[in-house]
């Protein structure tokens, strides 16, 4: 029998190239007729190896989903940036591969995320998605998030819907 080596774990700096080629996948999947094409690809191209070898050195909370060494997924977090909202934590970006997507390595990094959060004194948290984003929205009520606000943003000449969901602190 084979079993399967799935980890997940703090990104390294020689993670960069991976972590950047399931940015473009996953970017790729969730937004195209989404966010206006050039702007996407405006916005996948600013974050090639560089930006995330930048960011795994500057100390960026960043955990990797692996399997036998191929890293599928990620996911960014930290100090909730809306101070306005009333959660200590935040995640940033949850992105997995389209072929590792459905499988429950969205939930793994999920968790592993609030956890860390939680285990640093951050015990409610919130994301982000757009809110034509069917399927973040459905994977982040099954998750247990509440929506709890709605706001705008501009991808070039463009204005999209956002939705923030809310997870208060485990009891």
């Amino acid at each position: 029998m084979t079993q399967a080596l799935i980890t997940i774990r703090r990104a390294l700096p020689g993670d960069a190239e991976q972590i950047a080629a399931v940015h473009d996948s996953a970017w790729r999947e969730a937004y195209r007729g989404l966010i206006p094409g050039r702007e996407l690809e405006r916005l996948i191209a600013r974050r090639g190896p560089d930006w995330w070898r930048r960011a795994v050195a500057q100390g960026s909370r960043l955990l990797v989903f692996s399997l036998h060494g191929t890293i599928g997924g990620y996911v960014t977090y930290g100090r909730n940036r809306a101070p306005s909202m009333h959660f200590d934590g935040e995640i940033f970006e949850l992105y997995l591969s389209p072929e590792y997507q459905g499988m429950g390595f969205g939930a793994r990094l999920f968790k592993a995320a609030r956890h860390d959060l939680a285990a640093n004194g951050l015990d409610s948290m919130l994301v982000w998605t757009l809110s034509d984003n069917d399927r973040a929205l459905a994977f982040y009520r099954r998750m247990g998030g509440e929506q709890v606000r709605r706001a705008s943003e501009h991808f070039g000449a463009e204005k999209l819907g956002r939705l923030a969901f809310g997870f208060p602190a485990a009891e």
